[in-house]
């Protein structure tokens, strides 16, 4: 999964989106930003077949409406567990806090996961994952669910932008551990923002 490259580029974008603003060009820069790490070589899930013809991912239509500010509620004395992935791999995650939004007038809730192992690191120390599916998965979206990352809130909202939800890794390529979405981050509801599937 993207998350260090994805993450060093949020950083910068992050202060923008944080202040309750949806701002297009930010979702622009994401994609656009998305396609140079995939047409990279040396930074690209993809496998060198895919690679050689790659020109873009195909993504959503930027949409304001999939940009939402959300309430935060950060869940305490949560104990660490090991996260299921798409191997054997269980890497050690704990639940860092819940997000309640309204979208398309309809109450929604997601978790919102801290990585142990990466907040060790003093650099992602502040960083959250949002892994989650939708009613689009597994027909115009990866099966398997798409992530969003996000900061620490200073406050009790976080802003969440759909349409820099990306693909993990293992929509690319079988060679990679990626962590499954949990059932509780099922949204019954289409989210037509953010990384369309790969292949047909």
């Amino acid at each position: 999964m993207p998350k260090i490259t994805i993450l060093s580029f949020l950083l910068f974008s992050v202060v923008a989106l944080a202040q309750g603003n949806f701002n297009k060009q930010k979702s622009l820069d994401f994609q656009k930003y998305l396609n140079e790490e995939y047409a990279d070589a040396s930074t690209s899930p993809l496998e060198p077949k895919d690679l050689e013809d790659f020109k873009s991912l195909d993504f959503y239509p930027v949409n304001e409406s999939f940009f939402v500010t959300a309430k935060f509620i950060r869940t305490k004395k949560e104990k660490a567990f090991k996260m299921k992935t798409s191997t054997s791999r269980t890497p050690l995650y704990v639940k860092y806090g819940e997000v309640h939004f309204v979208l398309n007038g309809k109450n929604f809730m997601l978790n919102l996961y801290r990585d142990i192992e990466l907040s060790r690191n003093q650099k992602y120390k502040n960083d959250l994952f949002l892994p989650f599916s939708d009613l689009t998965s597994g027909d115009e979206t990866y099966i398997g669910g798409r992530y969003i990352d996000l900061k620490i809130p200073a406050g009790d909202t976080i802003d969440i932008d759909f349409n820099t939800a990306y693909n993990p890794y293992c929509a690319y390529s079988h060679k990679f551990s990626c962590p499954r979405v949990p059932l509780e981050n099922d949204l019954q509801v289409k989210i037509e923002a953010g990384v369309k599937n790969f292949h047909d």
